[in-house]
């Protein structure tokens, strides 16, 4: 009998990083003790005043009705303010604002505005898992170009240039990058907004969703860049920066064509993000920057520690992080090696034989368009990354 579920669903990818996540609780409640290294969550909470301004918020009673579709008017203004002041974005203003329930929930909402049967989009590889399900399931489809190891897994703009057809409708990238850490230079994105402006059809889609977390020095966005503010729709929102991952708050500022455009599309999906939520964010990106700041300097003295921890196990090859809070080593020295009953074939199996063997759970690179990687978080405890690189070290040793 046929499913009854759609064409779409069925051949819609499962999330690799929620999968192996969901493998590891699974794990854990059977009393097995598995340190997670897969999910791209802060292990940090929420900033005590932006909970206190959750707090506040609840006892004036004002944010319990449905919330603008857009977002709170001054949380709109806020973020623009932020993004003129500190993004260079100048033509940033409250309407090129639209807040969504998280970065993902604003990707979505854009390829659902922009895509139609059959356009193409550039995704430079390796790239966040949801990027290429989100295209296809808008009917679009995306064209990888991949970064290499040695050039820090940043794909270049001739290879941008060489990826174009006349279906080319956009091109996304994350910076800092999620999986690799990479961070585009200024010199860069120059390069890639010469290529992109060559094409007046085409957008840039920027995911700076990490873009507190980097330890390179100033973030570059590619909006600020003479002739980009109408080529470009940034993306960005509190999980990451802010430890608000379960807040759900993410925004885009875009060329108002674009924003009012998906404005109409949430309003048909979701409406307005949760008023409570947004007030909190609101607090965040307004407030006290410190605790963003020392979070960042955490991840930094914990990314020097894995490094050192890394070099450590024979056949891992890896590049240094200059953001976001993961690295992305390249482990072909293990492929058609055995132990324990398992045989690894590929980065698939890695994950899974050091799930099994030695209790740590990651994920593996090809759910980023790199199969011969597998992709390590550190928001984690100074604990537990030292013993997770203790057990893998083990593991891996014993393949042979």
């Amino acid at each position: 009998m046929n499913s009854i579920l759609s064409d779409r669903i069925l051949n819609m990818e499962e999330s690799a990083t929620l999968a192996m996540a969901k493998k590891a609780r699974e794990l854990k409640a059977q009393g097995i003790d598995i340190i997670s290294l897969s999910l791209g969550e802060p292990d940090f909470k929420t900033p005590k005043h932006i909970q206190e301004a959750a707090k506040a918020a609840i006892d004036e009673g004002k944010y319990f009705a449905y919330p603008p579709v857009a977002g709170y008017q001054d949380l709109r203004e806020a973020i623009a303010k932020k993004l003129r002041e500190e993004n260079n974005i100048a033509q940033a203003k409250a309407e090129n604002i639209v807040v969504s329930t998280g970065a993902k929930h604003s990707i979505a909402n854009v390829f659902m505005c922009m895509i139609n049967e059959g356009d193409e989009v550039v995704i430079f590889s390796p790239y966040w898992v949801s990027y290429a399900e989100i295209i296809k399931l808008c009917g679009g489809v995306p064209v990888l170009i991949e970064g290499t190891l040695e050039n820090n897994f940043k794909a270049t703009a001739a290879q941008l240039e060489a990826a174009i057809t006349p279906k080319t409708k956009a091109v996304i990238y994350s910076s800092p990058c999620n999986p690799t850490g990479s961070v585009f230079s200024k010199e860069e994105l120059e390069a890639i907004a010469e290529v992109v402006k060559k094409h007046p059809r085409m957008m840039v889609i920027a995911d700076e969703i990490y873009e507190l977390i980097n330890f390179a020095g100033k973030n570059y966005s590619i909006a600020s860049f003479p002739g980009m503010f109408e080529r470009t729709i940034t993306v960005n929102g509190f999980s990451k920066g802010y430890a608000m991952t379960g807040w759900r708050v993410g925004y885009i500022c875009a060329p108002l064509e674009i924003a009012k455009a998906v404005e109409k599309m949430q309003g048909q999906f979701t409406s307005g993000g949760t008023g409570i939520a947004q007030r909190a964010a609101l607090a965040g990106i307004a407030g006290d920057q410190t605790t963003s700041r020392e979070m960042t300097e955490a991840y930094l003295r914990r990314r020097n520690l894995v490094m050192g921890l890394l070099k450590d196990i024979p056949g891992i090859k890896t590049h240094v992080p200059e953001g976001a809070f993961y690295f992305f080593p390249d482990v072909t020295a293990f492929f058609g090696k055995s132990a324990h009953g398992y045989t690894v074939n590929n980065a698939d199996d890695l994950c899974l034989y050091l799930l099994a063997v030695a209790n740590v759970s990651l994920v593996t690179g090809s759910a980023f368009g790199a199969p011969n990687c597998i992709r390590l978080s550190y928001a984690a405890s100074d604990e537990e990354l030292v013993e997770a690189l203790k057990r893998m070290k083990k593991a891996l040793g014993e393949l042979a």
